[in-house]
């Protein structure tokens, strides 16, 4: 995320195609251009009986197990959007219609990296309006049991987050990190998602984790970690939470102008920490770069 003053949307349609991690249903996605100061809304395409439309905000997350969850006022929901938001807001791209004909984003090889290369290929087109920021004014944080996650001021958008696993293929791990575009790609966007064999084993008895595979996770089995191919990094599992909970603040709508710090947090205590913070209008502002880019000149 480059510090722009202006907003972005696509120059052309993003298409691609996937199963999603929980129902294992086969969908299809086009991420087309949006006017500007339109945000992010989701479309479901296979649905014509209500209201299809699921603008992403704050309020809209519905359920944060395993994944984030919007929905609108007729009930229609979109599941597991964090790692296209994070493609989304770290490639600059303010406004966008995500089309789908199913209830849950394909997860891909379980990280961000197939939706940042996909949006490449579509490009990026300027837009007249000028970019807002969320500027963090003053400290929020939110606590719930030995998990917590806080927003404070800073010049820049940096992320920290810190897990413990008792489990000796992770233990206790720490990310600590000054974030734009090119550190996005660089150090989380190719970091995947990750999981438990007997909790994947569990979640399927409930109905869920039906496309979950190697193809597309982590899976671990005691200390061992069952993938042939390994890690694609020594602490992919701490850089994948950091990369979810960037997806996870793009529901407010703009990128944010502060320090995240979460500790042994999840989507649902990051949807919290979002929710504080707009309950909060003393600790933040909306900022744009315009009026102080001119002032430079």
């Amino acid at each position: 995320m480059a510090a722009s003053a202006f907003q972005h949307t696509l120059k052309g349609p993003a298409i691609f195609a996937g199963v999603g991690v929980h129902t294992g249903a086969y969908t299809r996605v086009s991420v087309r251009p949006a006017a500007a100061d339109s945000g992010i809304v989701f479309v479901r395409v296979d649905v014509s009986d209500r209201d299809n439309r699921v603008p992403v905000s704050g309020e809209a997350v519905c359920k944060t197990q395993l994944g984030t969850v919007i929905t609108n006022a007729a009930g229609v929901t979109v599941s597991t959007i964090e790692h296209l938001m994070a493609a989304l807001v770290m490639s600059g791209i303010d406004n966008a219609v995500v089309e789908l004909d199913g209830p849950e984003m394909p997860i891909m090889d379980g990280s961000s990296l197939p939706f940042v290369q996909i949006l490449d290929r579509a490009g990026r087109r300027g837009q007249d309006a000028p970019r807002r920021y969320i500027e963090i004014l003053d400290a929020i944080e939110v606590v719930d049991g030995d998990k917590s996650a806080s927003l404070t001021p800073s010049d820049h958008f940096e992320v920290a987050f810190e897990i413990a696993f008792a489990s000796k293929a992770i233990g206790r791990q720490r990310v600590d990190l000054v974030m734009n575009d090119e550190a996005f790609r660089k150090e989380l966007a190719d970091c995947r998602t990750f999981g438990f064999l007997h909790e994947v084993e569990a979640l399927r008895a409930m109905g869920l984790a039906r496309g979950g595979s190697m193809e597309n996770a982590v899976v671990i089995e005691g200390d061992r970690i069952l993938n042939p191919e390994g890690l694609r990094r020594p602490d992919e599992f701490v850089r994948h939470k950091a990369l979810d909970a960037i997806g996870d603040l793009y529901v407010l709508g703009m990128p944010i102008l502060g320090r995240f710090e979460g500790i042994l947090a999840g989507h649902g205590v990051n949807n919290a920490l979002v929710r504080a913070l707009l309950a909060a209008p003393h600790a933040w502002r909306v900022r744009t770069l315009v009026e102080e880019l001119a002032e430079a000149v």
